[in-house]
């Protein structure tokens, strides 16, 4: 029989009711917590919702309405008759947002094959995103090719924030023809972009660099507009949610004539010079041309450095604006001025005359200062001296004269001075005085250096343009004109262009003095250095021949023209006006290393005075007409076309193998 034994410690029975209670109070405590964390979202979805609705929905507005500056588009440029300059066209650029972009450098990396871009495009970008903000995209390669885009269209979607659009640019139809004038536009680079008004300029690439696309920068601008655009997360434009319209930029009439600027250049072909042609009495420039010239329209979207390293190591500096910086010694065409300085000043009169054996000499020197004529012109009087070009008598002048009141007469006709033309870059020139050479030379001037000056040699240096203002204003009687290239502008900018005479010469003489002297330089195209252009005339020519010595001849040698380069060879300068009793054109025609003025610029002149005098007014000449391209792709053809008459005359060149000058 089993016995059972008691425990003393027995196990005690489970509190149901205790772990009830418990239970419960957990799962009240479990709920509580439940409805309060739900009460939390509860709250924070409606204070997000409600509270906060306009300040998200701007946020998310921002990632899908974007504000886009809509660029102006550019005033046109015509010249005098509405021939077209100055055009332009639509191109495909690709456009960067760097709002929509987070690795730049990974995506122009990935863009470099697609796209083509070169190290130059690459550079101008990066220069321009420094100093850009993110709210209006960068332009990042200008004028794409078919290719091109094809590969990017192919893989756009790898390119969030990249776009390619149809923009406006600049498009030269004439090429070099206009391009020392008109200038040309080019893209915004750092400098300029530090110191524009961003409001202005918003979505603008380009900028006008030299000559009247930067003179008149302001008028041909415009004004930008504004559009908001609906983007998806690639940055790709949806639809357009609203619009500010730009306003485009003031169109400019030039005054200069493309018919009268065709020949001029042609007549320069294949060589050195520069050619300004001017209204004596209203300062229109009729004329503007500096040879060789170059091609605008590859500096638009940013010229290769190769091709801009051969125009800028050319020997024949295409990029250098003679007729506007070109400095030379003015030689024998400032004979006319410097006679009527004699008569201002009581020297001589229109009966004074001198002997001219060849030469001269100032008294106790034995230096010799050799006429252009081994032995002399003879007895000659002013008439006489402008005609056949005698520096004898202009030695003996300016040897009257002296330098005080040579300066003081010569720089009323603008010598030393910029004429005040409406283009940028200006040279001065230099009419030399006394004071002058003590501040820059540091010496005494010297009597011999008078005499140098009297047949426009030694430090006297001027521009063509110069040359033709002071021509004008001898045409002209002694009023001035200040020489102008915008005759009106049409657009929504009011431009009051005021272009009236400016003053007039302080001459002590009499107004037949200055009619005197005009038939006297027309001596000089009828009987004297320039009588080779005088065949045919139907109207008067008032002219003078010059040559200015690019080396100089030591004492007591003779010119060899063998022994030069011909670099070295003397330049050719022409100064005239027609029809002399009543001017309507005056030019200054330099040939650099010409030789003679008689024979390498004076037949240019006649040229143009043929097409300005008989034809310019009534049958002007006009460009033949283009074939139209229609496509975008094609830059090229100008948006307007002008169509040449069948019966447009076509000047010849004269040839002339004759003339000391």
């Amino acid at each position: 029989m089993t016995r059972f034994s008691r425990s003393k410690n027995p196990i005690p029975l489970k509190d149901l009711a205790g772990e009830r209670n418990l239970f419960r109070s957990r799962i009240f405590t479990a709920a509580i917590l439940v409805v309060s964390c739900f009460l939390l979202l509860l709250f924070r979805y409606a204070h997000l919702q409600i509270q906060q609705y306009d300040h998200f929905t701007t946020e998310s507005d921002k990632n899908r309405i974007k504000l886009q500056a809509v660029p102006p588009t550019r005033g046109y440029i015509y010249d005098r008759n509405g021939i077209l300059l100055a055009d332009n066209h639509p191109i495909f650029t690709a456009m960067v947002n760097l709002d929509d972009i987070s690795d730049l450098d990974a995506t122009l990396k990935a863009l470099t094959p697609v796209l083509d871009l070169s190290q130059e495009d690459l550079d101008r970008f990066t220069s321009r995103a420094r100093v850009s903000g993110k709210l209006n995209p960068i332009a990042l390669k200008i004028d794409l090719t078919e290719p091109q885009i094809a590969r990017f269209s192919e893989r756009k979607q790898e390119f969030p924030g990249v776009s390619i659009q149809t923009k406006m640019t600049r498009f030269y139809p004439h090429g070099d023809l206009f391009a020392h004038v008109i200038g040309y536009v080019g893209r915004i680079n750092d400098k300029e972009q530090a110191t524009l008004d961003k409001v202005a300029y918003a979505g603008t690439d380009l900028i006008g660099k030299i000559g009247i696309e930067r003179s008149y920068e302001d008028l041909l601008h415009g004004t930008p507009g504004y559009q908001y655009i609906e983007a998806n997360a690639h940055g790709e434009v949806l639809r357009q949610l609203g619009k500010t319209d730009a306003k485009r930029g003031n169109d400019l009439y030039l005054s200069i004539d493309y018919g009268l600027q065709k020949i001029a250049q042609d007549q320069l072909a294949g060589r050195r010079g520069a050619v300004v042609a001017m209204d004596p009495r209203t300062g229109e420039v009729l004329a503007f041309v500096s040879n060789p010239s170059f091609d605008p329209n590859p500096f638009i979207a940013g010229i290769k450095s190769d091709l801009y390293a051969q125009l800028r190591d050319s020997p024949d500096q295409p990029l250098f604006n003679r007729a506007l910086q070109g400095l030379y010694p003015p030689g024998s065409t400032i004979k006319p001025f410097e006679g009527l300085g004699g008569i201002h000043f009581g020297l001589i009169d229109w009966s004074s005359r001198i002997f001219d054996g060849g030469s001269f000499h100032l008294p106790g020197d034995s230096h010799l200062f050799r006429d252009d004529a081994k032995r002399g012109h003879g007895i000659v009087d002013l008439d006489k001296a402008i005609a056949v070009s005698c520096d004898t008598f202009f030695y003996v002048l300016a040897y009257r004269m002296g330098i005080d009141r040579m300066h003081e007469w010569m720089t009323q006709f603008g010598f030393g001075s910029k004429t005040g033309i409406d283009l940028p870059g200006e040279k001065s020139g230099l009419y030399p005085s006394q004071e002058w050479k003590r501040e820059r030379r540091k010496s005494n001037w010297l009597p011999g250096e008078t005499i140098s000056l009297g047949i426009g040699q030694g430090y006297f240096l001027a521009s063509p343009l110069q040359l033709a203002m002071a021509t004008s204003i001898m045409a002209n009687q002694g009023n001035h004109v200040r020489p102008h290239l915008l005759l009106t502008t049409k657009g929504p900018i009011n431009y009051p262009i005021n272009n009236k005479p400016d003053g007039k010469i302080n001459f002590n003489g009499v107004a037949e003095d200055w009619l005197h002297m005009r038939d006297a330089m027309v001596g000089v195209v009828m009987h004297g250095t320039a009588r080779r252009i005088s065949y045919g005339l139907s109207y008067q020519i008032a002219g003078k021949t010059g040559t200015a010595q690019v080396v100089s001849i030591a004492q007591g040698k003779k010119y060899n023209e063998s022994a030069l380069n011909h670099r070295q060879y003397d330049h050719a300068l022409f100064t005239a006006f027609a029809p002399a009793d009543a001017p309507r054109i005056a030019v200054a025609i330099i040939v650099e290393n010409g030789k003679h003025g008689a024979s390498a610029a004076a037949p240019i002149a006649r040229a143009m005075f043929d097409y300005a005098v008989l034809h310019m007014d009534k049958d002007p000449i006009k460009p033949e007409p283009a074939p139209v391209d229609s496509g975008l792709m094609t830059a090229g053809q100008p948006m307007q076309q002008v169509v040449a008459p069948a019966s447009t005359p076509k000047p010849q060149p004269i040839v002339d193998s004759a003339g000391d000058e």
